[in-house]
């Protein structure tokens, strides 16, 4: 574990969800501190520039509203370090920065398309790193993610974002709060915002780790809706996994990075820290991704048995009203017989046969009851009644 640099604030504090401050009214301060995770830029504009800051010693030396006005502050003063921040910029700004900055075209060419893979790019002397952050939306209960490209130079850090996520205003206020962090340079930046994306994974971490929690309730409360929150949690976790993974590696090859560029200790101490807690967050997102896998099979299991339970009940109803069916047809048939012996006997017609017998009406009554007694047995033997 490397030490907290100065001013950072308590790593235990890092998942409580701060209330939003409200936007003072009126037009902004001169010394404007917000960078591409603040605001959108103004609708009357069609310039993509957040923050152009140039900063000496660790100082803030001047903030400028173009990008022109940056580039030529920063030709006329020397030894400064220059803090861009972007968001979603049009070709032709970044080919003014790629321009400026001798950033390589391949590089531009990711930052302008966006839907990277987080990576880790050295183009001569600049790096050219992506980010996906994430933030964890409390209202719809669902991971909001973010696209972050960061070109580091000599003397410059260039933020282009995409996306909702990150926001580093918090990071500039950090880095500007600590002069003596950010006059170790272009990588010290690079370290912040690292340290500021991955700490924004806690709270999403907290978050989906709570839905897991109330979808386990709702399966064995037997929601019939809970499929559907499996499978689009279980999505959520895939991205998760695809914005943490690549991020270990990616420390890795900038920890040997500085090694070999002989960067300051102290800022591989802060990136150590950094590796240590995002193999933390993989660690926490694989298991998400196992525990959502026995959930959904889980949800088969109870949902099968639900099923099973209900076709046995239909079977047994199925069955009850066969039996009623079969007593009903049974004694239907045992007062069919009477019936017809009595119909036959009952028509009026002067020839025929036992209409003046002595014995036709007993013999027609032993008649019925023979039959009417021969259909009972029958029927009982075959456990019809």
């Amino acid at each position: 574990m490397g030490s907290e640099p100065p001013g950072r604030r308590p790593r235990g504090l890092r998942g409580l969800r701060k209330p939003a401050k409200k936007r003072p009214a009126g037009p902004p301060p001169a010394e404007v501190t917000e960078d591409p995770g603040t605001a959108e830029p103004p609708a009357e504009t069609t310039s993509s520039v957040i923050n152009a800051v140039l900063y000496r010693d660790g100082r803030r030396v001047s903030t400028h509203d173009t990008l022109a006005e940056a580039f030529r502050q920063q030709r006329a003063t020397s030894g400064t370090l220059a803090w861009i921040g972007l968001h979603r910029p049009s070709r032709d700004e970044l080919l003014t920065l790629a321009s400026e900055f001798d950033l390589h075209p391949l590089a531009v060419e990711d930052a302008l398309e966006a839907h990277q893979r987080p990576k880790l790019e050295r183009y001569g002397g600049t790096l050219f790193v992506v980010l996906r952050a994430a933030r964890y939306l409390d209202d719809p209960e669902e991971v909001d993610f973010g696209e972050l490209h960061v070109f580091v130079g000599r003397d410059f850090v260039i933020t282009v974002r995409h996306g909702g996520a990150p926001d580093l205003t918090a990071v500039r206020r950090r880095m500007e709060n600590t002069p003596e962090l950010l006059k170790r340079g272009p990588e010290a930046v690079l370290y912040a915002i690292l340290d500021a994306v991955v700490d924004g994974y806690e709270p999403v971490v907290a978050g989906v780790q709570n839905d897991i929690d109330e979808i386990e309730t709702e399966v064995f409360g037997g929601d019939p809706r809970v499929s559907r929150r499996i499978y689009e949690l279980s999505r959520e976790v895939v991205e998760f996994q695809r914005a943490t993974r690549p991020l270990n590696g990616m420390l890795e090859g900038l920890t040997a990075g500085f090694e070999k560029y002989a960067i300051d200790e102290e800022l591989r101490r802060y990136l150590r820290d950094v590796a240590d807690h995002v193999l933390h967050t993989t660690d926490r997102v694989d298991g998400f991704r196992q525990a959502l896998q026995d959930i959904l099979t889980v949800n088969a299991t109870l949902v099968n048995q639900q099923q099973n339970a209900e076709m046995r009940a239909l079977a047994e109803a199925g069955f009850e009203q066969n039996e009623e069916i079969k007593k009903i047809s049974s004694w239907a048939a045992i007062l069919f017989a009477p019936t017809l012996v009595g119909t036959i006997y009952g028509m009026n017609f002067d020839s025929m046969p036992e209409l003046h017998w002595v014995l036709g009406y007993p013999f027609a009554i032993v008649l019925m009851a023979i039959v009417c007694t021969s259909l009972y047995l029958i029927f009982k033997r075959r456990d019809w009644l």
